[in-house]
């Protein structure tokens, strides 16, 4: 498929191996091939002619405008497009009994400290984490509930009573929100810019902090994540910073293919951060006493401000977006 594609002028993304683009007079076209599932977008003409070269080679099915793809159902109108994961929550609900459950109006208790408490009764393992990777499935298109999934995976090894009761709460919260998905509105300018948080060592077990990020384009997010970092903190400021950098590195992969898919020169990417020492830490290349002993690769987000491919700028923390990827 690749070599084929390729004769027909395409060429393979660099930060996607499963995308490939064209331009012609002037109008891209950009195809996405998973196995034995493709899409393709770009003006009606092209997209019409790319699949009539494709059937004339592979013996294929078109099945029209896309509804369904991988587990997500999309919905395209002149408004713009809507992703969402409705029958897959609805399957999720349904697996594991939790149908008929009360609704909870957020994925976690927001005084939840968890610990691998041993005092706990342990819990059928298998099931556990099946519920578990079904909810990481769904955080394709549920930014809202990728905290408590993130907070709940790291206790896969040895889950107890305790835990399965946070992914019964979460299983709650979707029964209230079964519709919940992505909207991106049609005619949208085409800005990237990513907000980034962390709490500080709110890890009952090591204290350790997590780092929590998104980017969006026009009116709806096209990536986010929320990990637990590798190493304790010593203060707010390098918990934003250590946050800082992976979103960093985030926003250069996404820029590249960006840069690829539209050709289109970029500014400087913004990140928006509610921490001001942070920002004057990623502008100052001078190393100070309360951090020289940072981790070098975590100054990558340093040499990437002076390359001019992002830049931190400081927002209110009321006004912080990834302020749900950290905390409850």
């Amino acid at each position: 498929m690749g070599s084929f594609l390729s004769s027909l002028g395409f060429t393979k993304s660099k930060a996607d191996s499963n995308l490939y683009y064209k331009v012609e007079e002037g109008n891209p076209v950009i195809l996405l091939l998973y196995v034995d599932d493709l899409f393709v977008t770009g003006e009606d003409r092209l997209i019409a002619d790319t699949k009539r070269k494709l059937a004339a080679e592979f013996e294929m099915k078109d099945l029209g405008m896309m509804h369904y793809f991988l587990g997500m159902e999309v919905w395209q109108s002149a408004d713009g497009i809507f992703l969402g994961q409705g029958k897959y929550a609805v399957e999720i609900l349904k697996r594991f009994g939790m149908m008929d459950c009360k609704a909870m109006a957020t994925p976690m208790a927001s005084n939840l400290k968890l610990l691998c408490d041993a005092s706990s009764d342990p819990i059928d393992v298998t099931m556990y984490r099946q519920m578990i990777g079904s909810l990481m499935y769904l955080m394709n298109t549920r930014p809202d509930i990728c905290f408590a999934v993130n907070t709940l995976s790291q206790f896969l090894t040895d889950p107890r009573s305790v835990h399965l009761v946070a992914v019964k709460h979460i299983l709650r919260y979707l029964k209230g929100t079964i519709d919940y998905g992505l909207k991106y509105d049609a005619n949208q300018k085409f800005n990237l810019q990513g907000y980034v948080d962390s709490d500080w060592a709110g890890s009952a077990a090591d204290r350790k902090s997590t780092s929590g990020c998104c980017f969006s384009m026009g009116s709806g997010v096209i990536s986010w994540f929320s990990r637990k970092q590798s190493c304790v903190a010593l203060s707010t400021a390098e918990a934003e910073y250590v946050a800082a950098c992976s979103a960093s590195c985030e926003a250069v992969w996404l820029r590249k293919l960006l840069s690829e898919l539209f050709d289109l020169p970029l500014d400087a990417t913004g990140i928006f951060c509610d921490n001001q020492s942070c920002v004057k830490l990623s502008e100052n290349p001078v190393f100070h006493d309360r951090s020289k002993h940072i981790e070098i690769k975590y100054h990558y987000i340093r040499d990437m401000v002076q390359r001019g491919a992002v830049k931190l700028l400081y927002v209110a923390t009321d006004e912080q977006i990834a302020d749900v990827l950290t905390k409850p």
